[in-house]
């Protein structure tokens, strides 16, 4: 199947983030569609975003892994459209979706770990976004 020219803007790759995050165990739950609307209402990032837009960029994102390489094809979308200071944020974004429904399945962490290799980030520093975003998400 030959490749459409695609291209993410910035919000656009973070959106697209989450939404792997969410597609990784083959299920988007309501708790992760939840949080992923939440935070694009609320982080600045997404500040003149139209929320009306996330469905168009899912099923972008969505029709993207139904490619032989969609996966990797996606990463390397996100990576382009993002500087170095919001890969960061995608990977916190996908850290969010992941935390949203409880622990993370084994398909979740994997692609958290090739996420975090595709947009080449420092071990440590995505080990300290995935602690913040599990903290949050903590449950009395």
């Amino acid at each position: 199947m030959p490749h459409t020219k695609i291209r993410f803007t910035a919000q656009e790759a973070l959106i697209c983030a989450m939404v792997l995050m969410s597609a990784a165990d083959r299920q988007m739950s309501d708790a992760e569609l939840g949080v992923m609307s939440r935070l694009v209402q609320e982080l600045p990032v997404f500040a003149d975003f139209h929320p009306q837009e996330i469905e168009r960029v899912t099923e972008s994102c969505l029709s993207l892994l139904e490619q032989n390489d969609g996966l990797d094809r996606a990463c390397a979308l996100i990576r382009e459209a993002l500087p170095p200071r919001l890969r960061e944020t995608a990977y916190l974004l996908a850290c969010e979706v992941a935390a949203a429904d409880g622990d993370a399945t084994q398909e979740e962490l994997r692609f958290l770990q090739d996420f975090r290799i595709g947009m080449d980030l420092d071990r440590l520093i995505a080990g300290a976004i995935e602690r913040a975003a599990k903290a949050r998400y903590q449950i009395i």
